[in-house]
């Protein structure tokens, strides 16, 4: 028996490398009780189930057989209850725009708003403890490129995500 179709979340994939510092870091950071995700970067959080098909094209031509975009971890940045690095990326940003463009009229709220590309480290923490990671993590930050490996779909059912299709970079 399939089961329901549920929302679907679009990331970034990093590459192995960065994956494994970002995740320890998140791993390290996270309150474990609600920490069930590895690091990630979300470019949407919700996209009509109904529309899997076509982000899944859409994905496999943003992909197939392109260089893989561009990326830089470049800042600390403060989510208020967490803390998260910064994400500058024009090639991501360009896909994005790409994506919000042709589902335009049928993305939530969320995903419409400007995106501000960031990779979580740290989340629903007292705001104290937001700060003195950030102050922490500022002390011993300097930029550092960002490997983006492909792009992935995952339903989103309450708890830990699905995977719903992976698009490899060339």
């Amino acid at each position: 028996m399939q089961p329901e179709p549920a929302p679907i979340i679009v990331t970034a994939l990093f590459g192995h490398q960065d994956a494994a510092w970002l995740t320890g870091l998140r791993r390290q950071h996270f309150p474990p009780e609600r920490n069930y995700l590895d690091a990630h970067l979300t470019l949407f959080h919700h996209i009509a189930p109904a529309l899997a098909d076509e982000l899944k094209q859409r994905l496999r031509a943003e992909t197939r057989g392109v260089q893989a975009p561009r990326a830089m971890l470049a800042g600390v940045l403060s989510l208020g209850r967490g803390t998260a690095f910064r994400v500058e990326s024009p090639d991501l940003i360009a896909i994005r725009t790409r994506l919000a463009d042709a589902f335009s009229g049928m993305l939530m709220p969320q995903d419409q708003a400007g995106w501000r590309p960031h990779v979580t480290i740290q989340n629903k923490v007292e705001p104290a403890a937001a700060r003195a990671l950030k102050a922490q993590m500022e002390a011993n930050f300097a930029p550092r490129p960002l490997a983006i490996a492909g792009l992935a779909t995952w339903w989103y059912r309450g708890g830990p995500w699905e995977p719903l299709s992976r698009h490899m970079f060339a």
